[in-house]
């Protein structure tokens, strides 16, 4: 049990990874949107064209991969929406083998689906380099790549909980199980 937890821990270091640059992403989308608004009014003052569409598809790509890549760090932070009405109720443990129920038999063939429905979409538009129908846009076909990238990495985050909670579950000390009631207290994670 200890390697899957050793390779549960590697895989929350990198999901921690990129939920900071999320976490920052926001900072630069906020940015570009506060630069959007002021040069439009201040283009309407002065009279001269001070954004372009580069600067709106920037703020709508920065909100895209918050989104995407978000999803499995917040999933790894229990921060998804849950109708708690009976799941709160439960023990800690019947709440864990709910998740890696739900983990496994929802969340992980869903992805599988997303990742094999979104291939095609996205071959299609490496193959003519897509760009923006916009002028002075950018070029698509890297932001569509990560939609595969955002349902890969939720399929290895759901590894990740499915074994802190199988950890949990067996009465392993330090699981890092969301369910674990030590987990605030010096636990693991």
């Amino acid at each position: 049990m200890n390697f899957f937890l050793s390779l549960s821990r590697g895989i929350d270091t990198i999901t921690n990874a990129i939920g900071k640059i999320t976490f920052w992403l926001t900072t630069v989308m906020v940015l570009v949107g506060a630069y959007n608004v002021i040069t439009r009014y201040l283009s309407r003052w002065i009279g001269i064209q001070l954004s372009g569409n580069v600067y709106f598809e920037l703020q709508t790509y920065a909100y895209d991969l918050i989104f995407l890549l978000g999803a499995a760090y917040v999933f790894s932070q229990n921060g998804h929406v849950r109708v708690d009405i009976i799941f709160s109720n439960l023990k800690e443990k019947t709440r864990a083998w709910i998740d890696v129920f739900g983990a496994m038999l929802f969340l992980v063939p869903f992805c599988w689906l997303g990742i094999f429905l979104s291939r095609k979409y996205v071959a299609d538009s490496w193959r003519v380099f897509e760009q923006s129908p916009n002028p002075g846009g950018l070029p698509r076909y890297p932001m569509k790549t990560v939609i595969i990238m955002a349902f890969a990495l939720l399929i290895i985050q759901a590894i990740s909980e499915t074994i802190k909670n199988i950890a949990f579950i067996r009465g392993h000390e330090n699981s890092g199980s969301v369910h674990d009631p030590k987990r605030g207290l010096g636990g693991a994670h």
